[in-house]
């Protein structure tokens, strides 16, 4: 009896050691983050048909920094709304996706250093006579959801007489624009410089508007570590001259 005993003994203690030996815990492998990002916001992102990979300042600047750093990722073209959405809910690690730093983001978000000043101006069609805020009596401006340029919109609707229209991207207001549909939108500087230079039938009116920076950036609290090296990151791609090319790249 107890050499059967210790026999079964023997087996359990032998098994439990191989079932030591061979447990995979999350620790054993890397992390690959989620970064999520807007789909149609050129030269930050946009989708290049030709390819069928999303390009842009955005993500050429989330690739060297990973790639200076040594982390993984999966990219995710959702939408800045939802976007933003996205990491607010916990599923998705981080955004890059020319999000402006403001104190009422801070409130939600964690944000890296700025990696590109911008500003937001007016845009009318190309043969509009718009000339100022005070000729948007009655008129309609297009919107895009959860942009500066919507908050900035919809803080002034009330002072200049108009009324505002939401739409999910940048080319569905420009092209709200040029239909007639909307008289006018605030948009980054960059963003619809960009546009025009390629032909988009629109035209700027006035100065840049609230010139502050972009950042990428994580819910509030959570995953620290993807600050500390995309600040660490773009430092060193800022040193080496890579981030420098990166912009050239796009007509920076």
């Amino acid at each position: 009896m107890k050499k059967i005993f210790a026999l079964i003994l023997a087996i359990l203690m032998v098994a439990s050691l191989a079932a030591c030996g061979t447990t995979t815990t999350d620790t054993d492998e890397a992390k690959v983050y989620t970064i999520v990002s807007d789909n149609a916001f050129a030269p930050f992102e946009s989708f290049d048909s030709a390819t069928g990979e999303y390009v842009g300042i955005d993500m050429d600047i989330m690739a060297a920094v990973a790639e200076d750093q040594g982390f993984e990722y999966n990219m995710m073209n959702v939408g800045f709304d939802p976007a933003l959405a996205k990491v607010q809910a916990g599923q998705a690690d981080a955004v890059i996706a020319g999000m402006t730093i403001t104190d009422e983001r801070r409130e939600i978000f964690d944000f890296s250093e700025g990696y590109f000043e911008d500003g937001q101006v007016m845009v009318v069609a190309k043969d509009s006579d718009i000339d100022s805020l005070d000729d948007l009596s009655g008129k309609v401006v297009a919107t895009k959801n959860g942009t500066m340029g919507a908050e900035y919109a919809n803080a002034n609707k009330d002072q200049y007489g108009y009324t505002t229209k939401a739409f999910e991207g940048s080319n569905e207001q420009y092209q709200a624009i040029i239909n007639g549909n909307c008289d006018a939108c605030f948009e980054d500087y960059t963003v619809i410089g960009d546009a025009i230079k390629n032909g988009v039938e629109l035209k700027t009116v006035g100065e840049k508007i609230n010139p502050s920076f972009y950042g990428f950036a994580v819910k509030k609290g959570t995953n620290p570590e993807l600050i500390e090296m995309f600040n660490a990151g773009l430092a060193n791609i800022k040193e080496n001259g890579k981030y420098d090319e990166i912009l050239a790249k796009y007509g920076m």
